[in-house]
């Protein structure tokens, strides 16, 4: 049940009815017509703007057109009033049916109330992460990997075909260097005294990994020119980071469905057949670049360079893909990797990206765009970075140093769930606090708190019903109660809070925005603990009737209703609902 897309078939029906009455002339879209949550409560439980997208292509006023609807709309049994405010809006209460029938629908549907068939199994490829595999995950990759894993959850919910997509950095120079670092290690484990050299990874992370390559090629390499050793301590060392950020990654509870590495597209010609694609399309040529805007750089000078036309696609420059030299740009790599994503059969493709990369957009935007001939999208989100506070201060963290704050680290003393659900309180590209003091406070002020306490307080509930010797708890007894006794203005409030649970969910999925979940799973919670909190003083609001078992049900009905898209929201963030609070 989609209480709003309901009402908006309703309106949309009223106003055939009025074009077929001669009321509307023939030929109006009705795309723009939208039922939505008023700015103002006071104002009833929905508002269409109907009247105003409609006015000018109709030729009519807006409060015309809102007249002639508003009656038409208070002839169904679900709408109690229909009120036009200012120039046009109506403004629609609901019948107190309409709430118990929601209700009862939530505890039908369970686990899919809220799901969407708005995919219809497009395909989806999400890449996110894909951190160079030379060591640990930080925070900051924890953002990302969050951010990433709950949009894939989101858009599984709403009906695509999602595949989750960690892409190897594995191809370029800071392999080699997490190579010789590695074997420094390596040297290390047979007794030797080493140096590490500015530009080596000497983070303590790489200690065992040195110690593993003594025991799988004993002193082999000891001793030995660097071409003997380089390659097969890369391969070694990859392999080695790769197993650590998957189980870094595992810990937070996220996993993938595929590894991609960029070394597979080096001397296997694929970058060639995608840059040969383009060229066929008259999008490569030999050229020179204009000098950046700005200062120039005292050793910038004009040089041939294979170019990419990136600007017939929306980019401000046209972008290297070859250099003088006859290598390749990074960029080339990265045109092959989403020629492959688009090649395996992908209708959307989405790229999680730190914030560093503001520059990389336009440029992959025009690449995806020429590769698919404008038929597959691409949408980059930034990750923001994320700054950790702990006893009031910053932790810092630097990778080469190894003195960073790891992934693992943050797991391990707030817990994946925590984790998780402070990473999505922000959007990906404001930047976000984590404030290990705060995230572990039982308060409002923590929303995973906030969330997981109205959960437990259901739960809770439940238990104390069981106690007390009523039956008739589960969810399909539950619907089957006589849901009309909650016609409280709170009970009412809460009810229409859990009606948009599904328009909630479908804009979060269209706009690739997971955290408009949790905001809204914070609102939810809100709701609830307000009409917990009214009980106090109205006993008529409590869960729990005493002597009263059939109102009772219908009261708890309304909070399992609540329980159930808590769980479900949570669920798409990958954390787990609390069932009690110690």
């Amino acid at each position: 049940m989609n209480l709003y897309a309901d009402i908006r078939t309703l309106v949309i029906a009223e106003l055939d009815t009025l074009v077929r009455e001669g009321v509307l002339p023939d030929g109006l879209d009705f795309g723009a017509v939208a039922v939505e949550p008023p700015r103002d409560v006071a104002h009833g439980d929905m508002a269409t703007n109907a009247a105003m997208v409609l006015a000018k292509p109709a030729g009519l006023k807006p409060r015309d057109i809102a007249e002639a609807l508003a009656p038409k709309l208070l002839a169904d049994p679900r709408i109690e009033t229909a009120d036009i405010a200012g120039p046009g809006f109506l403004n629609l209460r609901l019948a107190a049916s309409s709430w118990a029938e929601l209700t009862r629908a939530i505890l039908e549907a369970g686990l899919d109330y809220g799901k969407s068939d708005m995919g219809s199994g497009t395909k989806v490829n999400i890449e996110f992460v894909s951190a160079n595999p030379t060591g640990p995950m930080h925070v900051g990759h924890a953002r990302g990997a969050v951010f990433g894993d709950a949009l894939a959850g989101l858009l599984d919910y709403a009906g695509y075909e999602v595949t989750r997509e960690y892409y190897i950095n594995d191809g370029g120079a800071q392999v080699d260097v997490l190579a010789r670092s590695v074997y420094l290690r390596y040297l290390e484990a047979h007794g030797q005294e080493v140096a590490f050299e500015e530009g080596t990874y000497p983070g303590d992370y790489l200690v065992p990994v040195g110690e593993a390559l003594r025991d799988e090629v004993g002193d082999a390499f000891v001793g030995t020119p660097e071409h003997f050793w380089l390659e097969k301590v890369r391969e070694f060392a990859t392999a080695a980071m790769m197993e650590r950020i998957r189980s870094d990654l595992a810990s937070l509870g996220v996993s993938f469905d595929h590894f991609f590495s960029e070394k597979s597209l080096y001397g296997t010609g694929k970058i060639e057949t995608a840059i040969d694609w383009l060229s066929g399309k008259g999008l490569i040529y030999d050229g020179v670049l204009e000098p950046p805007k700005g200062k120039v750089p005292e050793d910038w000078e004009p040089r041939e360079q294979t170019l990419f036309r990136s600007t017939e696609h929306g980019d401000d420059v046209d972008r290297p893909i070859r250099k003088s030299d006859g290598s390749w740009t990074y960029f080339a790599p990265d045109i092959a990797y989403h020629y492959d994503k688009i090649e395996r059969g992908y209708d959307q493709l989405v790229d999680v990206l730190g914030a560093d990369h503001g520059g990389y957009v336009k440029r992959m935007k025009a690449a995806v765009s020429a590769l698919s001939e404008g038929r597959v999208p691409l949408d980059v989100k930034l990750i923001q970075l994320v700054r950790l506070i702990k006893d009031g201060k910053d932790f810092k963290m630097s990778k080469r140093s190894g003195t960073f704050v790891g992934l693992r680290d943050v797991v391990e003393q707030v817990g994946p769930d925590v984790a998780r659900f402070v990473m999505l309180t922000r959007k990906n590209d404001a930047p976000l606090e984590f404030d290990f003091d705060k995230v572990m406070e039982q308060s409002k002020d923590n929303a995973v708190f906030y969330v997981q306490y109205a959960h437990a307080r259901i739960c809770s509930v439940l238990r104390k019903a069981e106690e007390a010797g009523i039956e008739g708890l589960g969810d399909g007894s539950l619907a089957a109660a006589d849901l009309s006794v909650n016609a409280h203005p709170a009970e009412a409030a809460l009810a229409a809070k859990l009606g948009e649970w599904p328009r909630i969910v479908e804009i979060a999925a269209r706009t690739h925005e997971p955290h408009r979940i949790a905001f809204y799973l914070y609102d939810l919670a809100g709701q609830f603990h307000a009409l917990w909190n009214r009980g106090n003083e109205d006993h008529s609001l409590r869960f729990l009737q005493e002597g009263d078992p059939d109102t009772t049900r219908a009261k708890i009905a309304l909070a399992r209703a609540n329980a159930v898209v808590i769980a479900n929201g949570l669920g798409i963030l990958g954390v787990t609902p609390a069932d009690e609070m110690r």
